[in-house]
């Protein structure tokens, strides 16, 4: 006589994530149409469910988390003081400010004038760029900061230091 009984054990799987998607999916259609076993279904139900909640929890964490939110703030100072250097850079090379982020590709491509703050949030419906701004003789570069909204308390300006023999052009706020 043949065996019928599902392979139960195989549940374990269902409790890691993505993996226990694709094996909870198997496990309910087994659990349906060839074991017709409810509890083997139900098993595999719970493993589509645990992947799309600790899935789902990711998601949101990165989008909206207080720690991944810190994290990419300091990302941000970084990337910030990267570009204010390269800013410079272009401005020795070409005797003056570049008109917008986008000509920096031409110096060097590897630059990146997109804000890992804003870009982590994945909405289409906002620009990502950093502000900037050329003054002539200045320019103003910053991330929105957390808010998206630029010229409030939480926008992020780059760490410059100025010296005797090398000074920044960035300026802070407009006069």
């Amino acid at each position: 006589m043949k065996n019928n009984k599902p392979p139960y054990l195989i549940g374990i799987l269902c409790l890691f994530p993505i993996i226990g998607f694709f094996v909870g999916v198997a496990m309910l259609l087994l659990g349906i149409f060839k074991y017709r076993n409810k509890l083997f279904a139900f098993i595999g139900l719970g493993g589509i469910l645990i992947s799309v909640t600790v899935c789902g929890a990711m998601f949101y964490y990165q989008k909206y988390g207080e720690k991944t939110t810190i994290a990419f703030s300091a990302l941000s100072q970084d990337e910030l003081n990267k570009l204010a250097n390269t800013i410079e850079v272009y401005k020795l090379k070409e005797r003056k400010y570049p008109d917008s982020l986008a000509q920096l590709d031409d110096m060097d491509p590897s630059v990146d004038y997109y804000d890992p703050l804003l870009v982590r949030k994945m909405d289409n419906d906002i620009n990502t760029a950093y502000q900037y701004q050329n003054m002539v003789d200045s320019y103003k570069v910053f991330s929105v900061g957390v808010d998206g909204v630029a010229n409030t308390k939480d926008d992020i300006y780059p760490t410059v230091l100025s010296s005797a023999t090398l000074k920044y052009g960035f300026v802070k706020k407009q006069n």
